[in-house]
């Protein structure tokens, strides 16, 4: 990749955490000569001062040479959105809990952060699912999940694959996550992990209220519906983690995979299976 010229940076909500990791990368772009923006949010919630090469209450533009998230996976998942249909990268510095999607953890900031301005970094397109429903469209990089509203009744949710049901069951709730989701939520539930590069992408159950609902991986060029086929619940609709609407009784959206919506920047040499390892393999007891 070519050396870094201009740079949006986005933090998570505790500035006093990322401070550190924000004054390094800011210096080091001092070093290589690059422009740094940080729009109205990110420059109330660090107090910095003018600069040269820092342009402050900056608007987010599409068209820099990288983008940096500092911070955990909504940060990251944030940055992959607003950046998502674009070429821009996005380089991610840990300041969260396991950090999947991170390139880098924050112990490794100065000397990753150096290698992102000097260019040395490949780039890994990742695919999305574009979720359709009442009238709207939404881009989920990790995962759809739809759950029962607290103290209602279990979800009765059907899903179907194409013209063909596959399946009807009572539930909490149900995750449609793509390869690079299937490590959170849908990994949770016990949903197969799905490594980065295989297309397609997998539904998975929460606390099914069934002996027979098994996670189903669904090929890329075909299209999910699930329908909340409760008489009176309604069922909660999040994307990445935020909620975004209330699918009412009756009602059904629709998940497609979408290839390369977004663009996440690995240092050289960064291997799935190694990163699986390292982040989840850590967590078992050694034999």
């Amino acid at each position: 990749m070519n050396p870094v010229r201009t740079a949006t940076v986005f933090t998570h909500r505790r500035p006093a955490e990322t401070a550190e990791a924000l004054a390094v990368l800011l210096n080091i772009a001092q070093r290589h000569h690059a422009t740094v923006r940080l729009d109205p949010e990110e420059t109330r919630k660090h107090q910095l001062s003018p600069a040269p090469g820092l342009e402050l209450d900056a608007p987010v533009l599409l068209d820099v040479d990288i983008c940096f998230a500092i911070g955990g996976d909504g940060t990251i998942l944030s940055a992959l959105r607003t950046y998502a249909g674009t070429e821009v990268p996005v380089f991610a510095v840990n300041y969260g809990e396991i950090g999947f999607l991170a390139t880098i953890d924050r112990e490794a900031a100065e000397s990753g952060l150096g290698q992102a301005f000097s260019g040395d970094f490949e780039v890994l397109a990742l695919p999305g699912i574009e979720v359709t429903g009442q009238g709207k469209p939404w881009l989920a990089i990790n995962d759809v999940a739809m759950h029962r509203q607290p103290g209602k009744r279990v979800a009765d949710l059907m899903y179907s694959v194409g013209p063909d049901e596959v399946g009807r069951v009572h539930c909490d709730g149900l995750v449609v996550g793509t390869p690079a989701g299937s490590t959170g939520y849908n990994l949770a539930n016990g949903g197969p992990v799905m490594a980065w590069g295989v297309e397609g992408f997998v539904v998975s159950f929460i606390a099914p209220h069934s002996l027979n609902a098994r996670a189903l991986v669904v090929a890329p060029h075909d299209v999910l519906t699930v329908s909340n086929c409760s008489r009176e619940e309604d069922v909660d609709v999040s994307v990445d983690g935020r909620p975004v609407c209330l699918l009412p009784p009756g009602d059904r959206l629709e998940a497609r995979f979408v290839r390369g919506r977004s663009h996440l920047a690995q240092l050289a040499g960064t291997s799935f299976y190694n990163r699986l390892r390292q982040k989840f393999g850590r967590l078992a007891t050694a034999p």
